[in-house]
């Protein structure tokens, strides 16, 4: 028997990654709740933003601590986006205490590092290891990105676009399915270019071709999809495929005004509206989430207000917005006119202000209403309140519905009133 300690920061598709390492390891495993009780622990990391590197160091550093004084010292292994990023040798020669160190490039070998390591034979089986509850699971379609966003880093840590064969995908789903999940949310860098890098011109109609069908399957989700692959005849496929999938459009427009999007190097630089305008067409009521940046080298304060004026006009279900940070590597960190922190948070802060009582409004319009509520967990301090969400609701990233009743457990699928909403959130009875 092998304990394990895992910590997964970051994005979902840590997660998913997480997941199917810890499901590699030679077995039986055991989960621990502490590093000192482990026989390895588990580090993936995130590197994206200067905030999520020092989150992953410092996560690191405790784990060294907490293991420094254990009987019997773990196998501490590190994986993920802070070490594509700052490279194995450097990170070695400041924190030697960590054992291992994994590199996202290097993803297949992990489960034989991992084994060998341990001084195991390689699991010859390995099955993915859901973290996620009952409820939902991710399922990562790709890694990488062929974007060249001049803000980001991800290209330089994960490489270019690689989609994992769609008979993987597939083969994921089913296990997935088979442990009762009910909701699949498809996640990548950019979900709509699935296949692209192979020639396939219709990528993700195909995977989901072979998805939406699974038996078991009540909800498909798409995650981050760019603007540019939301074709009119690809909504328009999937007004017909129906359901199981939900018209959730999680679309990452990064900001509203032409100059700003041709300074970011988006794939797109012209009118956002068109994108909002041909979803709302093809589902007059979709639900739409998005993320912005201000501050953007350059963001003049009337670009920020035709982003403003865009926000306040598209009406979005739900939105995050992001201080700009310089990360070093990237073209935007050498650009001219870097504007100030505090002018950043405060332009971030006023716009979250108005999307709050947006929110606010538009879940007032579904009082009284009866809607199905995927149960995701039990509530951590109130004893038969639990935890799900609507087919507007994402997991992690958005608002959730508080829900009580007779038939209400983690995993279940429920007709409830929304008897309450408030800024973000809903509360139902079943």
């Amino acid at each position: 028997m092998i304990s394990i300690y895992s910590v997964s920061l970051g994005c979902p598709k840590n997660r998913v990654d997480t997941e199917w390492l810890l499901g590699a390891v030679p077995g039986p495993v055991t989960a621990v709740n502490r590093p000192e009780e482990a026989d390895l622990v588990l580090i993936n990391t995130c590197g994206f933003i200067r905030p999520a590197v020092e989150e992953s160091v410092r996560t690191i550093v405790q784990a060294i601590d907490d293991v420094d004084t254990a009987s019997k010292r773990p196998l501490l292994a590190v994986t993920g986006c802070l070490v594509g990023r700052y490279g194995q040798e450097g990170l070695a020669a400041e924190l030697p205490e960590v054992d291992l160190w994994l590199t996202n490039l290097d993803m297949v070998r992990w489960p034989v590092m991992v084994a060998q390591a341990l001084g195991r034979a390689p699991n010859t089986n390995p099955m993915r290891l859901l973290s996620t509850g009952p409820s939902y699971a991710y399922l990562k379609i790709s890694d990488g990105c062929d974007h060249n966003c001049a803000f980001c880093t991800i290209p330089s840590i994960r490489g270019s676009l690689a989609s994992t064969p769609a008979e993987t995908v597939e083969r994921d789903a089913r296990h997935l399915l088979a442990q009762g999940v009910k909701e699949l949310v498809f996640v990548a860098q950019d979900v709509t270019a699935y296949g692209r890098e192979t020639g396939l011109k219709h990528g993700l109609r195909e995977l989901l071709d072979r998805i939406l069908p699974l038996e078991g399957l009540a909800r498909l989700r798409l995650m981050y999809l760019y603007p540019a692959g939301l074709t009119k005849d690809f909504l328009h496929y999937l007004r017909d495929a129906g359901s199981p999938f939900v018209p959730y459009f999680d679309v990452p427009l990064q900001h509203a005004h032409p100059d700003v999007l041709s300074r970011m190097g988006r794939p797109f630089a012209r009118n956002p509206r068109e994108v909002t305008d041909r979803i709302r067409e093809v589902f007059p009521h979709a639900a739409l989430r998005t993320s912005f940046i201000v501050g953007y080298p350059g963001e003049t304060q009337e670009h920020w207000e035709y982003l403003r004026t865009f926000i306040e006009e598209t009406r979005f279900h739900h939105m995050g917005v992001f201080a700009y940070m310089a990360e070093e590597g990237t073209p935007a960190a050498d650009m001219p006119d870097q504007r100030p922190d505090a002018e950043k948070e405060w332009r971030r802060d006023a716009l979250m202000e108005m999307q709050a009582e947006i929110s606010e409004d538009i879940l007032s319009a579904h009082e009284g209403d009866r809607m199905e509520i995927l149960v995701d967990a039990g509530h951590e301090e109130w004893p038969g309140l639990h935890v799900g969400r609507t087919w507007f609701q994402a997991p992690e990233v958005d608002g959730v519905t508080y829900i009580s009743g007779p038939e209400v457990a983690p995993g279940a699928l429920v007709e409830a009133d929304i008897v309450e909403t408030r800024e973000y959130d809903l509360v139902a009875l079943a």
